[in-house]
């Protein structure tokens, strides 16, 4: 049967997100998932609807369908009642308050949440916004200077703001950012995966992936394109730079290690 948007007005129409982190291959994944089938992404991947700074706190699931309604293709023959819309944009992870809209809208939301080496997240994050032009300060400098940033744009969820430009630590607390998404959803309901093996094994983590929001898994022909093609130059492990960010990270790896049993090593 084909579906249109409002094929089932009784239910939201975005059933899962891939919700974080940033510059750990949600690009990539999103991509991969939004080849299937049974599944659609907004155009462009990264929606922010969520984390919109007009978001009204007070919009209905149908309001929010809405505007999400916009940002997918039109239905084709392909698109059955069983097709399953979601939305890949890493920032809905970040604040507590975002969190809190989703399970608003749709408490059966199902969570893909991909974690990277949080040194790694913070070099790539610096690198990109060098690149962008956003970013002035070396990356130790800009480490030192987050906090006063954060503090100054605090509550700005514009384009511009430090909050989303300069959290390179911030980005990085993870347990604070999946303790609160375990405050509102239940853990049957979030997939956590490693960056690093969706770097070797794209399949593997794509099939469960899959697996999660019970759809079929690709074939196994299926190609992926390779993750973290970024050409900036890497800080060598063991070097200086690399064990003063690590002990910069040191209280969230600890943390991470032993409240959500994941290390980065």
């Amino acid at each position: 049967m084909r579906r249109t948007m409002a094929s089932k007005p009784s239910e939201p129409l975005l059933r899962f997100v891939i919700g974080g982190v940033q510059k750990a291959g949600t690009t990539a994944l999103g991509r991969y998932l939004g080849a299937h089938p049974m599944l659609q992404l907004p155009r462009g991947k990264e929606a922010h609807v969520f984390d919109a700074p007009d978001f009204d706190d007070a919009a209905t699931p149908l309001q929010v369908d809405t505007r999400y309604s916009l940002l997918f293709d039109a239905a084709s023959d392909e698109t059955t009642d069983d097709t399953l819309h979601g939305d890949a944009t890493p920032f809905y992870l970040v604040r507590a308050e975002v969190i809190a809209r989703i399970a608003r809208y749709n408490p059966a939301m199902r969570w893909i949440v991909l974690l990277r080496d949080p040194v790694e997240r913070a070099i790539s994050q610096h690198h990109m916004e060098r690149q962008r032009r956003k970013e002035r300060w070396p990356l130790p400098l800009a480490l030192l200077l987050e906090r006063g940033r954060l503090r100054r744009d605090a509550g700005n969820l514009t384009g511009g703001s430090s909050l989303r430009r300069h959290s390179y630590l911030a980005r990085g607390d993870y347990a604070s950012q999946l303790d609160a998404l375990y405050a509102h959803f239940p853990r049957e309901q979030v997939l956590l995966l490693r960056s690093d093996e969706l770097r070797v094994t794209p399949a593997l983590v794509v099939a469960r992936a899959c697996a999660f929001l019970g759809v079929r898994a690709p074939s196994a022909d299926t190609t992926y394109a390779p993750v973290f093609t970024g050409d900036y130059p890497r800080i060598p492990r063991g070097s200086l730079r690399w064990h003063l960010l690590r002990w910069w990270f040191r209280h969230e790896l600890r943390t991470m290690r032993e409240r959500y049993e994941l290390r980065f090593d």
